[in-house]
Parts: structure tokens; sequence; C-alpha cells
């Protein structure tokens, strides 16, 4: 895949003469751009949705979400991992990221790391992945070797595999079971890859966590139930969120909150159906951990 024939790649005509603009002017045309990206999200919307129902069953299978990239591509990969287990109370270890380069990528640049086609299948074997996780593989280009690498490994092992990339029929493409192709266009600034990609990588990194989170139980209504107290301000997190699952008082949140030693989804259920806290615990295991079919199951 050439890189001339790359749409990520290509001049952009709308921002041809960026550096003659005034700073207002300069910031309209990125702005503008900007604005194609949610389009190109939206377009490739029932990709999203496959890729969700497949990471919501490896979930409930005891599998994991794997993220990989280099670059801009690896390190919101890394970002959306790392922000699963404060917002959603999952286990540190159901998403991970992985970046080439390794942990030093993560800061500063690793001259030819993402060229290194064996790290991708190594860094996969070091975290023992198998037929039971899915990897979702992140590159804008869609023909990164460390990226291409780590997909053919996971293809080997029977693992289902998802692409994310901005250029239409890459080598990423021909690999993936599921491929998520947002074509952003050409970027204000050619070849910048973090800009309206990137944008468009995060957007759909959001919604493949979340949705996931979503479908195995981690939110009720819209509220983020499964949020662990690791901190003064999560803890009153837990007692809004308490409060507006349930309609109670302070106070009450505050007691159902001690009785169940700080489990929201406990709480929750005690005040919604009357149980107490070891009943209530016993109906959201009996329940997979969805509030709404405990408090359906004991109302």
């Amino acid at each position: 895949m050439s890189i001339a024939n790359m749409i990520t790649e290509s001049s952009n005509p709308a921002s041809s003469s960026i550096d003659t603009l005034s700073t207002l002017e300069m910031l309209t045309v990125i702005n503008n751009e900007d604005h194609k990206v949610t389009e190109a999200v939206q377009a490739v919307l029932p990709e999203i949705a496959l890729a969700v129902d497949l990471i919501s069953y490896a979930f409930q299978h005891g599998g994991r979400l794997v993220y990989c990239g280099a670059g801009t591509s690896g390190r919101l990969g890394i970002l959306d991992a790392s922000e699963c287990p404060p917002t959603f109370g999952s286990d540190p270890q159901q998403v991970i990221g992985i970046i080439a380069g390794g942990h030093q990528a993560i800061l500063n640049a690793v001259e030819n790391a993402e060229d290194n086609q064996q790290a991708g299948q190594t860094d996969l074997e070091n975290i023992n992945f198998t037929e039971h996780d899915v990897l979702i593989a992140i590159a804008a280009s869609g023909r990164t070797p460390y990226v291409l690498s780590a997909m053919s490994y996971a293809k080997s092992q029977q693992a289902k595999v998802v692409s994310i990339n901005c250029n239409p029929q890459s080598p990423m493409s021909n690999i993936s079971d599921i491929d998520i192709c947002a074509v952003v266009g050409p970027e204000v600034i050619s070849g910048s890859s973090r800009m309206k990609a990137g944008t468009a990588q995060k957007l759909i990194l959001n919604m493949l966590s979340t949705g996931s989170m979503i479908r195995t139980g981690k939110v009720f209504g819209n509220l983020m139930v499964d949020v662990k107290a690791s901190n003064t301000k999560l803890l009153e997190r837990q007692k809004n969120i308490v409060i507006k699952a349930t309609d109670c008082t302070y106070q009450q949140a505050e007691q159902a909150l001690l009785e169940s030693s700080n489990h929201c989804k406990t709480a929750i259920v005690m005040l919604l159906t009357g149980r107490d806290a070891s009943q209530a615990k016993t109906l959201l295991a009996e329940k997979n951990g969805f509030i709404r079919r405990a408090i359906q199951e004991a109302p």
C-alpha cells in the first residue's frame, strides 16, 4: 500500500494556505475539518456495534479486550484501557493496551518500533493472549508492521480481530474479522494522523469500551454504578449515583454504602428492594451483576 495512495497522507485543499491565515482563521479551518470526524464515525456505527457485541461476549466468557497500536494509536489504546477500572470498576487485566516500543513509547517516541514485526507477536505472547481474547488493532494508515504482526498472531490463535483505521482497502482490513474504517479525509497538516484520524480513533475506542461495559451490566440507566471509591471524590460520586438511582436521601445512600462496604450496586439493590446487604449481593451475583434484572427478580 503506497503512501502516495493513502487518504490520510494526501494534501487537504482546505488548508493549503493555512500558514498565511490569522490565528482565528487558522483555528476555524481546523475546527471545520474536525466536524467531518463525527460523520466518518457515524458511517461505521454498524461495524462498531458488531465489535461491541464481540467484546461483550468475550467478557462474559472470561476473555479480555486488548488494544494494540504504535505511536498515537498505541497511546490512545492505553489511555482507554487505563480509564476502564476507575470508571467501571473493571479488573485492570480485563482491558489492556500494548504499544510498539513498550512502556518507554508511552511518553517518548521509540525509533523504528512500529516496523518491528516480531515485537507485535512477542508482546501478545507476553500477556498470554488466547482465543478467548479480542484484539483491537489501531493504525490510521492501516499498514503498520507491528500491528499487522500482532493481528496475524491473534488470528493464528483463533481469536477475533477488529481493525480501526482511516484508509479503505488497507492491509489491516484484509486480516481483520471486523474492519472499522473511519474515512476522515486528508489531515489539516498533511500526514499528521494524530489530528482527525486520532480524534476518530478516540471516539471509536470510547464506544467500544463503554458499549461493552454497558452490555455486561456496568451501567444502570446512564449511571456508572460499578465505580469504586478509591478517593474522597469518588466516594461522594458513589453517594450521588445511589441517590439518583433510588431517589433516596443523602443519609440513606451513605448508610447503604456503609453496610455494603462501599459497593455501589449492592447499595442500590438494597434500597430498591428492601433487602439487606447480603441478600442484595446474592441477587446481583445470580443476575451476573445486572441491577435491572436483580430488582425485577425481587421487586
